[in-house]
């Protein structure tokens, strides 16, 4: 680096030395491009999937490490610096040193937990929702330690300053009202992470689960450390504390498994003829491919009346949640579709008695016809005309 240094010995010393940092930087740059560059095209790192996707992914950081290292090693070779500056520039590159290895373990981390999430989906032998727990698990925890590890990493680099440190002494001598006021105006932040932790270990919700808000489906779609993105099927989404799922009440329809029956409701006209109804639905359904073919969760029965209709409600199963809706319309459709055409006076219709005066008319039986009224053109009306009772 002396060498090195007497190269720009016809600058001033603070610009020498400025630039000397600098050529530094730019030769482990290249270096080190060389280098990662290098690294995924070695053919025994290319059967070991991880090591490659690692070495991808840590192409920047390797990077700039080699590009602090550099530049450490050429600041005592400087001149013209001030002891201050000196130092001043010692901490500036140790806290970059810092900084970058914490936030190369976080990305580091990350692969790792997605590389595992891949495995753990692409076994043909795992139940979905052994996938959707772990998926659930990983995802949360590894947000908060991210979080957790980028603060410490944040905070460890600063604390290379003494102005720092001594922020910090004096911080830790006046802890107790200072927790006071940070635990109440991040109240709500650390609910919600300590939700987070909750929501991983006992699993309320999962990835992709479905579950009903404010009379909306809606799915999973993501799970944060302090919110969770809810998809709707109109593709609107829910932005939710996460700790709404710890408070209230909602309705999870994928907790215990992914399938799920589907019922639709026909009102028709009392003379439906309920056998020959069962039959048409059970020749219906087998032509439905969103039905689950388990016979066990078929039902055609009447679930309510009134004094018009009748009620039929119709149940089938299927495999999830988007063939359940699927399945529900494809009934309905069919079913409606085979009673127009073979059996339409089962349709709701409205009755109404029409009664005639008229003589050719069928009278109504004796029982049934009220005592004759007797409502004289002129007068004050005196009631029915009622017979006497004899007297022997």
């Amino acid at each position: 680096m002396s060498s090195l240094r007497h190269q720009f010995d016809w600058l001033p010393d603070p610009l020498g030395s400025v630039l000397l940092l600098i050529a530094a930087a730019l030769f482990a740059l290249l270096f080190s491009r060389i280098i990662t560059d290098a690294l995924p095209r070695l053919p025994g790192l290319r059967k070991i999937q991880f090591i490659h996707a690692l070495t991808i992914r840590l192409k920047m950081n390797v990077r700039y490490f080699l590009m602090i290292i550099a530049a450490s090693a050429a600041l005592p070779a400087t001149e013209g610096f001030s002891p201050e500056t000196e130092k001043l520039l010692a901490h500036v590159l140790a806290c970059l040193f810092i900084m970058n290895l914490g936030f190369g373990i976080i990305r580091a981390f990350r692969l790792a937990t997605d590389q595992y999430l891949n495995r753990i989906s692409s076994k043909e032998n795992v139940d979905d929702i052994t996938v959707r727990s772990h998926q659930t698990q990983i995802r949360v925890l590894r947000r908060l330690i991210e979080i957790t590890f980028g603060v410490l990493t944040v905070a460890a680099s600063l604390m290379v300053f003494n102005s720092v440190q001594k922020f910090g002494v004096s911080l830790f001598a006046s802890a107790g009202a200072a927790s006071l006021i940070v635990g109440l105006s991040a109240r709500p932040a650390l609910s919600n992470l300590i939700a987070g932790i909750q929501i991983a270990i006992t699993q309320p919700i999962r990835m992709e689960d479905m579950l009903i808000l404010n009379g909306d489906w809606a799915w999973v779609e993501e799970i944060n450390a302090t919110y969770v993105v809810l998809r709707t099927w109109d593709r609107r989404r829910y932005i939710v504390p996460i700790s709404y799922f710890l408070e209230n009440p909602f309705q999870n329809w994928t907790h215990s498994s992914q399938s799920l029956i589907g019922s639709i409701f026909l009102w028709l006209d009392y003379r439906t003829p309920m056998d020959r109804l069962r039959a048409m639905f059970m020749e219906e359904i087998e032509h439905c491919s969103d039905w689950d073919k388990d016979r066990s969760s078929i039902a055609c029965q009447i679930a309510d009346s009134n004094a018009q209709v009748i009620s039929i409600r119709m149940i089938a199963g299927a495999a999830d949640a988007g063939n359940m809706w699927n399945l529900s319309c494809d009934i309905r459709e069919r079913m409606l579709h085979r009673i127009q055409a073979e059996m339409p006076e089962c349709l709701p219709r409205g009755r109404t008695a029409v009664v005639s005066d008229s003589p050719s008319d069928t009278p109504w039986p004796e029982s049934l016809m009220s005592p004759p009224v007797n409502r004289p053109g002129n007068g004050q009306y005196r009631g029915p005309d009622l017979k006497a009772p004899t007297v022997s």
